[in-house]
């Protein structure tokens, strides 16, 4: 490492990495056997009705789908579903039995730093199937950068900060909203999920804050083409509103950066966040925004800087 990056930054010792790689492995394929768990939710089972054998497909909502009466075919897909639905769930099921032993020894190794609940909350819209519609921006950012370039920011200042921005997709709220009502939830009950203290904060109901003082900020583009404006994420009575943010758009339509952070205790989850290169570049506009409180425009400056000197150390392709 550039001995200009040694005060600021330093690098995790090899024992970590090496940690950090095997427990990452085993995460991303656990996503991937995830996946294919989903696709075979519900069940098949034979039902008679009138003397006659029928194959039924049940969905997790408890929906019934008639595929027929029984034949050559459906016995051979209600074959094949059976097999694959115990492969794919031994599969995940052994493979969150490893992730476990990984787990604990993230710990021993000191693999990673990022806050239990930032850990918790990126599960929780995983599990719920909302991951793709927020990118997490701000100073959360950082753990993503961290783990992918396999360093510690050693200002502990710019890692300073008691809450989340997750940057809501509205040009998906349709698909959004339809996912919502699968899960039956509102966004605060899947926050209160994680944590049962979560509660909108009545004079700006854009955000959510806990018991040990934990904020969670919607965050939105500004309106624009028809783009309706209050806009709450469900129907709900209790729910959150979506607030805009000046240039907001540019975060949502740049470009994307995904990894896998870890926590203190060991615990991992996938943040999407934004690409490093458009992190410092809006850290510096921010800086230079003269409403803007002092001290957060000289987090700004010490985020953009320390952002700026790993991409160009570690994720040069990026420029």
């Amino acid at each position: 490492m550039k001995n200009t990056l040694k005060k600021r930054i330093s690098e995790i010792d090899g024992s970590a990495q090496r940690q950090y790689i095997d427990a990452k492995s085993v995460f991303t394929a656990l996503e991937e056997a995830t996946k294919n768990a989903a696709e075979v939710r519900g069940g098949m089972l034979w039902r008679t009705q009138n003397g006659t054998d029928y194959l039924i497909r049940t969905t997790k909502n408890r929906g019934q789908k008639s595929l027929g009466p029984r034949s050559e075919q459906n016995e051979t897909i209600y074959r094949e579903f059976t097999q694959r639905k115990q492969r794919v769930e031994k599969r995940v099921s052994d493979l969150r039995k490893e992730l476990e032993r990984h787990r604990k020894l993230n710990k021993v190794f000191h693999v990673g730093r990022a806050p239990e609940i930032l850990v918790a909350i990126l599960n929780k819209l995983a599990a719920s199937g909302l991951a793709n519609y927020f990118t997490v921006i701000g100073t959360h950012s950082l753990y993503a950068f961290e783990a992918a370039a396999g360093i510690r920011f050693e200002d502990d200042n710019a890692l300073e900060t008691r809450d989340i921005d997750l940057l809501w997709d509205t040009r998906k709220q349709l698909s959004f909203l339809a996912q919502m009502n699968d899960i039956n939830s509102s966004f605060l009950g899947l926050l209160r999920e994680v944590d049962p203290t979560f509660e909108l904060r009545r004079d700006q109901l854009f955000t959510a804050v806990n018991n040990q003082g934990f904020e969670v900020d919607v965050i939105r583009r500004e309106a624009k083409d028809g783009d309706p404006h209050p806009l709450r994420l469900t129907d709900h009575e209790e729910e959150f509103y979506a607030v805009q943010a000046k240039r907001a758009g540019i975060l949502l339509d740049g470009e994307k950066f995904s990894t896998v952070i870890v926590s203190s205790t060991g615990r991992m989850a996938r943040i999407n966040t934004i690409s490093p290169v458009v992190f410092a570049s809006f850290k510096r506009w921010m800086s230079g925004q003269e409403n803007r409180e002092h001290f957060k425009r000289q987090r700004d400056i010490t985020q953009a800087e320390l952002v700026e000197e790993v991409v160009a150390e570690f994720f040069p392709h990026l420029t």
